[in-house]
């Protein structure tokens, strides 16, 4: 191969198309040649060939084979293309399936779900000739500040890991490869600012930010790993070898493809300034174990080329990149394909299947926070439905949703799939009732004209429905998403104005939050008559909404999430030292106003005679029985949570940390013993010495509707020498139902 063969191997080819802005600083980057042009030499990446702007997906996988044939025949190598898109709330392509957003997925506490979610959206992505995913995002939620919390899965490292390595194992059971993101350390930015510095520990790295893309890639074999922007302690994570070679390839074994975010490359010159020009930067980057640059070659092509022939960049390091390219291209079947076939003329990407499972999700992860009893409705004569987000289509997804990331620049394109309102889905969940609306106001603004007409319409109504929260948008162009951070945590414009002012009426309010990130919403919870949380639960949310309020659907979801109680308290964990909680050496609360796990039902359950083995070595499974019935008159799901503190360590420990969870359904009456097999791993840590161990000493272990209530007790002592955790450890608690 030549130089220019090789360089071509390691980089993507992106489309540009004026005024849609998908990806930071794009409009900065995109060359304006051609396909042609750039192909020349071969190719690595096709960069979202459905995802960067509304086709028809028929058509485009017509082209789509065209290309690939082209490069192909009319290529030195004959080599096709790997075709990646955005996977992270369904393929984001128009007329596709979308799901609930990943901190919904946290919600429902339910890894096979998500699961077979993943399985769905690798189907229609190997259809349309689609070789890898990005996503999931395996960023564990250190301060809701921070834009892009709509994209993570909970603040909890195990069920980001549970729940991100089924995501995993789901798509690539299609032959999709899934990309993790980003690693690492990309949310726990400075005041919860995109791209800030990390300011975390080693040990904070080591034992909450690198376990879950530990898991997803040891349990779960996902085959690519995406660097993030950030730096951590000064150094940026695509210029960093311990991190790109140390830590995946060298501990873990990790033998995939990293690849480079969007202009990350560029950005170690651009932006961090740690290299003086971007033939300095590739050789950073490519050093580090950055071995595809996307979503274009600004960096890997011309000013790389220029750095190997003036001897600044071994050109050995292009060969390590390209060797590993190749190899994910023949692990693919692309070596050998000729796309002699016919691309595919009939494509369903939103199937009754794709439905089914999304309303499943939906459902499973609507949190219902405050209930006084008003909840579920008794189909009201008169019901007020109220506020910015209840009748848009575009409150109920994420920034990576098609609708948000893509439709909002083509505003004269038609959604593509049918997605009903919350005012549509209460009129068709209670056809006797006598429904009206007024928005009141805007999701973020501070126009109050409306307050007035709402007053009216709650003051008439029997019970008044108030949807507020969030639009999810990119680069300051939403309340939410990628580059839209806050500095305070209240409902954004003047929409807390607006719930509070039709309290006033005396009319029950009950607030339902359509957010991708949980708000300081004390207030609502101590005043509303109920407060239901969707986080962005997708195309069929809505109905999951109206299924709960009506009482169709028996609420289940947990809070993947703390809700906080100020933005003064962030950034904050449940997984926090003694000294990070409430006490005595200061005036200030941080302790959330609902804590992690919490989540009502329309049934009660009781967990009872926690039992464990009374001594366990420290290499050893704690075994951990609880009986859990359902004492109340509705059948529904119990998350079980199984929690742990250790007592004593050598460093702080947490006050609580999930070891396992399950979710179980009971009918009226009904009981059944979970039982917990919780490797002693689940409680290691990294030392003085900075090495992972479990230490001998007592354990504490409860079970309770969320981290902060013990409901059943019992406590066990590791016994035996102190041991050493490495990547050979067993990570996951299994679970048995009786």
């Amino acid at each position: 191969m030549t130089l220019e063969e090789k360089l071509a191997q390691i980089v993507g080819f992106w489309e540009k198309s004026e005024g849609e802005a998908v990806a930071p600083l794009q409009g900065e980057f995109t060359h304006d040649h051609g396909l042609v042009e750039a192909t020349r030499h071969g190719l690595g990446h096709l960069t979202r060939v459905y995802g960067t702007r509304p086709v028809d997906p028929v058509e485009r996988a017509r082209r789509l084979w065209e290309q690939q044939r082209s490069l192909v025949r009319d290529t030195r190598l004959g080599i096709p293309a790997l075709v990646h898109e955005e996977c992270l709330t369904g393929l984001t392509a128009w007329q596709a399936a979308t799901f609930p957003t990943p901190l919904a997925w946290g919600a429902t506490f339910d890894p096979d779900l998500v699961a077979e979610m993943g399985a769905v959206i690798g189907g229609s992505m190997r259809t349309l000739g689609v070789h890898q995913g990005l996503a999931p995002v395996l960023d564990v939620v250190r301060d809701p500040r921070w834009g892009r919390v709509d994209e993570c899965i909970s603040e909890d490292p195990y069920v980001v890991g549970t729940i991100g390595t089924s995501y995993v194992r789901g798509l690539q059971s299609t032959g999709v490869h899934a990309t993790l993101k980003h690693f690492v350390g990309y949310s726990g930015s400075q005041s919860g600012r995109n791209f800030a510095p990390v300011h975390a520990g080693p040990r904070e790295v080591e034992d909450v930010l690198l376990v879950p893309f530990e898991m997803a890639l040891l349990d779960g074999g996902a085959r690519s790993v995406m660097s993030s922007y950030n730096e951590i302690d000064g150094v940026p994570v695509a210029a960093d070898p311990a991190m790109l070679t140390g830590v995946l390839r060298e501990r873990w074994g990790f033998d995939g493809t990293v690849v480079a975010d969007y202009f990350g490359v560029a950005f170690l010159h651009l932006l961090h300034d740690v290299a003086a020009d971007l033939g300095e930067a590739a050789g950073l980057a490519l050093a580090a174990g950055v071995d595809i640059e996307l979503p274009t070659g600004d960096a890997y092509l011309a000013p790389l080329a220029q750095a190997v022939r003036a001897g600044r960049v071994d050109e050995a390091l292009v060969d390590r990149a390209v060797l590993r390219a190749l190899a994910q291209k023949e692990e693919l079947g692309l070596l050998d394909a000729t796309f002699d076939d016919e691309p595919p003329t009939e494509v369903d990407l939103d199937s009754p299947e794709h439905r089914r499972l999304a309303a499943r999700l939906a459902e499973e992860s609507v949190v219902l926070l405050s209930n006084d009893g008003t909840l579920p409705l008794s189909r009201p004569a008169r019901l007020a439905v109220l506020g910015p987000n209840a009748d848009r289509v575009q409150a109920l997804f994420g920034c990576y949703s098609f609708l948000n990331h893509v439709l909002a620049h083509h505003p004269e394109v038609e959604l593509g799939i049918e997605i009903p309102t919350v005012i549509e889905a209460l009129t068709a969940e209670l056809p006797g009732t006598l429904i009206t609306s007024a928005r009141g106001c805007a999701v973020d603004d501070d126009d109050r004209s409306g307050f007035a007409a709402a007053v009216e319409v709650a003051r008439d109504a029997d019970v008044a429905v108030v949807v507020v929260g969030d639009h999810a948008g990119l680069f300051g162009r939403g309340t939410v998403g990628e580059g839209c951070d806050r500095d305070d945590l209240e409902l954004p414009g003047v929409q807390r104005e607006l719930v509070e002012t039709l309290l006033a009426t005396g009319t029950p309010v009950v607030l339902v939050l359509l957010t991708g990130r949980p708000y300081a919403v004390d207030w609502a919870l101590e005043r509303c008559a109920a407060v239901v949380q969707a986080f962005f639960p997708g195309e069929e949310g809505a109905t999951a909404v109206a299924g709960v309020l009506t009482g169709r659907v028996n609420p289940s979801g947990r809070l993947p999430v703390s809700i906080p109680r100020s933005a003064g308290a962030q950034p904050y964990s449940y997984l926090h030292p003694s000294l990070g909680g409430d006490g005595d050496v200061t005036n200030l609360r941080s302790t959330p106003a609902l804590p992690f796990g919490h989540g009502l039902s329309y049934t009660t359950f009781a967990h009872t005679d926690l039992t464990v083995d009374a001594h366990v070595a420290t290499e050893g499974r704690i075994e951990a029985r609880v009986r859990v019935a359902n004492t109340g008159r509705w059948p529904g799901d119990d998350v079980v949570q199984l929690y742990a503190r250790d007592v004593v360590g050598s460093v702080t420990r947490p006050v609580a940390q999930l070891v396992g969870y399950q979710r179980v359904h009971l009918g009226p009456g009904e009981s059944v013993d979970v039982t917990f097999s919780v490797p002693t791993t689940r409680l290691a840590f990294t030392d003085r010495a900075r090495e992972r161990v479990v230490e001998p000493g007592d354990v504490e272990l409860w079970v309770g509707p969320s981290c902060a209530q013990r409901e059943t007790e019992a406590r066990t002592t590791l016994t035996g020498p102190v041991h050493r955790v490495d990547s050979r450890s067993d990570r996951w608690t299994t679970t048995s139902v009786v």
